[in-house]
């Protein structure tokens, strides 16, 4: 979502490059000529709609799953080895207390937790994907000794099924059109 600071920014570097090409526009036409390109009538009605102090709307960024895990080198084998994800962060509050774990592949992000409490074992989490042949093609190419993940196709679309060593399972699907 665009910010009224990044329109700005915009109209800015918009001037800077036209004056390198010796065109000179006073600033309030860059900022109507980007207000126009948002979409907007003119840079008033940008402006209010873009400024976060008036925002009306309720805008939820992503969600990050918490998954509980229970063995450190087992949740690294599983999810960085054979899913692919890599590390993110790590933190603990001092060397010999329980692991949490953020982890990352594209777009989807998860917290692995070994904190009791922070989540339960047995969650589902349903990840929407392009590309799932070749994502299991290449998961079934790691010969994971603790599962091999089929693609079924489902009314909703393709997907691959895993289940990591601590009872939570991933839904990577392909929705149909």
């Amino acid at each position: 979502m665009q910010t009224i600071t990044q329109a700005k920014a915009q109209a800015k570097r918009l001037r800077a490059a036209l004056a390198k090409r010796d065109i000179d526009l006073p600033h309030t036409t860059t900022l109507e000529l980007i207000a126009e390109g948002l979409g907007f009538k003119d840079w008033n009605t940008a402006a209010a709609s873009l400024d976060p102090g008036h925002a009306t709307d309720i805008v939820f960024e992503k969600t990050i799953p918490i998954l509980r895990i229970f063995d450190e080198g087992k949740a690294r084998e599983f999810y960085c080895d054979f899913l692919g994800f890599s590390v993110v962060f790590e933190h603990r509050f001092a060397a010999d207390l329980p692991l949490y774990l953020g982890i990352g592949r594209a777009d989807v992000q998860l917290h692995l937790s070994e904190h009791h409490g922070d989540a339960s074992p047995g969650a589902t989490v349903f990840v929407p994907m392009r590309g799932i042949a070749r994502f299991h093609a290449e998961l079934t190419a790691k010969r994971y000794n603790y599962g091999r993940p089929g693609l079924e196709a489902q009314p909703w679309g393709e997907q691959v099924e895993v289940h990591d060593p601590f009872g939570n399972r991933l839904r990577f699907c392909q929705q149909s059109a």
